[in-house]
């Protein structure tokens, strides 16, 4: 079989109309996702010759994000992607470009959790922005399962140019030059993506006079994948921090980002794979299983003696990562209602952005008391967490939410009304 013919189903995916500028911009705008955070965390221990307070300050931010994605999601499915996307950005530019110019110029270090928290909160989560055009756009659940995979890549390969390219500038051009290209990428792909308004779903304003709709946060899924999310986020989180320490205490600093890509090079390729495969058992199943996959291939750090090792060891274990938010994606996307699907998607990501946030915290502690080599044991521990709260979450997944679209161990089919839909917002 030809890789044409294997790769097809992707390539269907690109006969939507406006898919093609939607998925680009999407890409750019997303790069502040492998960027901020790292590049927060080389600009700070520049300035300080502090791990401990790079990652207290990085985390600042992926707090903040974490806390307010989900109400810009939540504006986004009431006004639409646009108009308030282009608020966002505006904000963000706004925010990133003073918390940097305040880092450099040296000012009391209380304004920089200050204009941190203040970026964070300025980031809406264009990743679920993406997913939700193509939810809106696709009518079968076989071809949101491909896009979902697709995104995934995306969001990998992020992760794969992100991390080298922040690491390079950090290094060999000056400390800000890193950060400052991930702010400007993310403002140009986020302004882009709100210039798109053919391929946007349309917005869902609230009912007056109606019963309250519930928000997508109140499904047992959602509460599921966020929760379990929370220690994948912390693995991610703690690499970042640890392995540039690693790298610096093996005379080698520059090789942070090229570890860093690897662990996305392996999940880019398991997400190709798990996005053309159609797997036996449920929805809730297949997330229960990858989770727990991705906490056995987390231990793997724990036996990181050098550069050597860990480079094979970071694309073994990047294999898990995509098959595990593939199938937490898919799952929430099949117990929710339409109109609470930014949000929904939303909020698993804020799970992992919360874990995120802890994860740099723990790992800057533990490198500056342990060193780089024993504070491994914070990812790793951290990825077998995420696999013990998704099977002790299992139970919930058994039955579908009320009011989602979805039953467990069926991917669902687009609602009659949403082609009509389509063609109306066309």
């Amino acid at each position: 079989m030809s890789p044409r013919t294997v790769l097809s189903p992707y390539a269907r995916l690109f006969a939507v109309p406006g898919s093609r500028a939607f998925a680009l911009a999407g890409w750019i705008g997303r790069l502040p996702a492998s960027t901020l955070g790292l590049g927060t965390v080389l600009l700070v221990e520049a300035e300080t010759d502090s791990y401990a307070l790079a990652g207290a300050v990085s985390g600042t931010l992926a707090a903040a994000f974490a806390l307010a994605s989900p109400l810009w999601a939540r504006l986004v499915d009431r006004r639409g992607q646009g108009g308030v996307l282009r608020v966002a950005m505006v904000a963000l530019a706004v925010t990133g470009l003073a918390f940097l110019a305040v880092v450099v110029a040296g000012a009391p270090q209380w304004t920089w959790f200050v204009l941190a928290a203040a970026t964070g909160g300025a980031s809406p989560n264009v990743g679920s922005l993406v997913r939700a055009r193509w939810a809106h756009a696709l009518p079968e659940a076989g071809q949101r399962q491909t896009a979902f995979a697709f995104e995934s890549v995306v969001d990998e390969v992020v992760f794969v140019v992100g991390p080298p390219l922040v690491t390079v500038l950090a290094s060999l051009v000056t400390p800000p030059a890193g950060f400052l290209t991930g702010l400007l990428a993310g403002v140009v792909g986020g302004w882009a993506l709100s210039g798109q308004r053919e391929s946007q779903p349309p917005p869902q304003p609230v009912r007056t006079g109606g019963p309250r709709q519930k928000s997508g946060i109140l499904t047992a899924p959602v509460i599921v994948v966020a929760v379990s999310s929370l220690g994948v986020g912390i693995t991610f989180g703690a690499i970042d921090v640890v392995v540039v320490a690693f790298a610096e205490e093996e005379g080698s600093p520059t090789s942070a980002g090229l570890v860093l890509a690897m662990f996305a090079v392996g999940s880019l390729l398991a997400g190709l794979v798990y996005g053309l495969l159609r797997l036996p058992g449920t929805l809730a199943a297949r997330f229960v299983a990858c989770s727990v996959l991705f906490g056995v291939a987390g231990q793997l750090l724990f036996v990181v003696g050098s550069l050597s090792w860990l480079m094979p060891a970071a694309l073994l274990g990047g294999m898990a990562i995509a098959p595990t938010l593939v199938s937490g994606a898919s799952l929430v996307e099949s117990r929710v209602p339409r109109a609470s699907l930014t949000e929904a998607l939303t909020w698993t990501m804020a799970g992992l952005i919360g874990g995120v946030t802890l994860g740099a915290a723990l790992a800057g502690a533990a490198v500056d008391a342990w060193g780089a080599q024993d504070a491994f044991a914070v990812p790793a521990l951290a990825a077998a967490l995420g696999g013990v709260l998704a099977l002790v979450g299992s139970p919930l997944l058994r039955t579908p939410a009320a009011g989602g679209p979805g039953a467990d161990g069926e991917v669902p089919q687009a609602s009659p009304e949403a082609p009509v839909e389509r063609q109306a917002a066309g």
